[in-house]
């Protein structure tokens, strides 16, 4: 019994230690985290092939492996008219299989980037920028171009920006990037704007950057954006200088939409082309003496309306030209049972003013007659506050006039009939009720600009989701003030406005037109209430 009883305490004593030592380190966590990405251990053929003639590539991992948008990563320079046939891509192997069903040009060097496609199955850590490289002929290609590539707007460059080079040869002329692939490419993919051509031979090249939506690797301007470079690329080269590529989105060629019936009295004509085009619309169909009409652009977009009192007429025939462009189009548009647009007026503030922005009322009709003696303003609730009223006929909008005082109280009565519209209608009685903030609500920023700096220049306050605040303009290089700034983390961005004529201009590669410059203030900028903030920023040659 003693024997027996000892034993129990033996054994008792030794499982009481296992679990004592077990817990000792807290909960078992299966060892650190794999972070190691796969390694390739083998290829068939081997890399670096030469005299290469198989349609066929495998490449070993020494773990099991997945493939991660492996059809918008990989980059086959040259490029290949039939994308490769990549396996396994519904499980993990230790294994990529690369089917050409192509036929390859002869005495070429190939390269096929994987960037981050090909993945270890557990983790997901990538083999970045996993390249293979073979050769139809006898040697491998070994010159390279690297670079920069950068936004001519946007403070930031898009991600996937496909970076492409043409040999100039017999056969490159402007054309050639709407037509072909290039003879080498490559992409910045999503974690960098640095870009690198390998595996090059020798000539002479012209080098572009695509933001490549379709994904053709050609050029397609009501898509893409662009950007090229004046300088030829020579290889091989014996001045070492890094080709920044600037990319901006061209203006459209001037095309005309087909119109829609968009509302009983309005058809819409949507247009592609700059913002100054010179567009007529005619009625070819003879219309009743009681059909009124009236053709008014949009503002701030590229369509122009045809407005026009009711009719029964089933359809009509349009004439569309472009005097500027020498263009004419025709188009037959068709009665559609749609209500018909009522008049709407809208302030562009409500509630608190702005300081430094007008006060107007926009309209979704057209507007052909203000009653101003049927408009009252009142400040605090009962005196009268003179105010001056325009009537803007191209922005069909009515502007406010008047003296703004801080922490201030003004109501803008409207009485029916104060607006009248194209089509007779007139508005009710309408109160506006705004007001005004004390000033120490606010800050005031003051900007000096020196460097590279050609003026006039068009200065701009942005918050960090790039919405645009405040922009003022200079000619000269005296101070450039932003008051009544809300508080708050600001970026300033400053275009450098060439011709003169207030906005950002963007560039043109057949006209070698490039965009207008924009930088960007490298660091962020907090405005405080009640704080006046002084900023110098040094523009430096790009």
């Amino acid at each position: 019994m003693l024997r027996r009883f000892l034993a129990c305490i033996f054994f008792v004593l030794i499982f009481i230690s296992i679990s004592h030592c077990g817990r000792r380190g807290g909960t078992l966590t299966g060892g650190p985290k794999d972070i190691d990405p796969p390694i390739l251990i083998r290829a068939e053929p081997k890399n670096l092939s030469t005299n290469f003639k198989s349609d066929k590539i495998r490449l070993y991992f020494d773990e099991y492996i997945k493939l991660q948008d492996v059809q918008d990563q990989l980059i086959v320079s040259p490029p290949l008219k039939y994308l490769p046939e990549i396996t396994p891509q519904g499980g993990a192997q230790k294994y990529v299989e690369i089917k050409i069903k192509d036929t390859l040009a002869p005495n070429t060097t190939y390269t096929l980037n994987f960037g981050q496609s090909v993945q270890d199955n557990n983790e997901g850590n990538p083999s970045s920028f996993l390249t293979y490289v073979f050769s139809t002929g006898a040697y491998i290609d070994s010159l390279e171009v690297s670079g920069v590539v950068k936004d001519a707007f946007n403070q930031k460059a898009d991600e996937f920006i496909s970076v492409l080079l043409y040999e100039i040869d017999s056969t490159y002329n402007d054309s050639t990037l709407y037509k072909k692939p290039p003879n080498y490419i490559t992409n910045t993919l999503d974690s960098t704007v640095i870009f690198r051509l390998k595996n090059l031979k020798e000539g002479k090249y012209a080098i572009f950057a695509l933001k490549d939506v379709a994904k053709n690797n050609i050029f397609d301007q009501n898509a893409d954006k662009i950007a090229y470079s004046t300088d030829t690329i020579s290889l091989p080269s014996d001045s070492i200088q890094l080709p920044v590529l600037t990319l901006f989105k061209e203006t459209q060629d001037y095309s005309a939409s087909v119109p829609s019936y968009a509302s009983g009295n309005k058809i819409i004509f949507g247009y592609y082309g700059e913002e100054n085009e010179e567009i007529e619309i005619s009625p070819l169909t003879a219309l009743p003496d009681s059909v009124k009409t009236r053709v008014l652009k949009e503002q701030d977009k590229d369509s122009i309306n045809f407005w026009f009192t009711p009719n029964k007429i089933d359809s009509i025939l349009f004439l569309v030209s472009n005097a500027k462009k020498k263009v004419i189009d025709t188009f037959n548009v068709k009665r559609r049972k749609v209500e018909n647009d009522s008049l709407k007026l809208i302030p562009n503030q409500n509630g608190s003013l702005v300081f430094d922005q007008p006060f107007f009322i926009s309209a979704n009709t057209p507007l052909i007659a203000v009653d101003t003696t049927k408009m009252k303003m009142l400040v605090k609730d009962s005196l009268d506050l003179p105010f001056k009223v325009n009537y803007d006929t191209l922005a069909n909008k009515v502007d406010f006039d008047f003296i703004k005082e801080p922490e201030e109280l003004y109501n803008l009565e409207l009485l029916p009939g104060a607006i009248t519209d194209f089509f007779g209608q007139t508005n009710d009685t309408l109160n506006y009720r705004l007001n005004t903030r004390s000033l120490s609500d606010f800050g005031t920023l003051t900007l000096n600009l020196k460097g590279a700096v050609t003026y006039p220049v068009i200065a701009q306050l942005i918050d960090t989701n790039g919405k645009l605040v405040s922009e003022k303009k200079a000619a000269d290089n005296s101070p450039i003030v932003f008051n009544y700034i809300e508080p708050a983390v600001y970026l300033i961005r400053v275009i450098q406005d060439e011709n003169d004529n207030g906005k950002w201009d963007t560039g043109s590669f057949l006209k070698r037109i490039m965009p207008e410059r924009v930088s960007y203030y490298p660091n962020e900028i907090e405005v405080r209430a009640n704080w006046e903030k002084n900023e110098t920023f040094t523009i430096i040659n790009q």
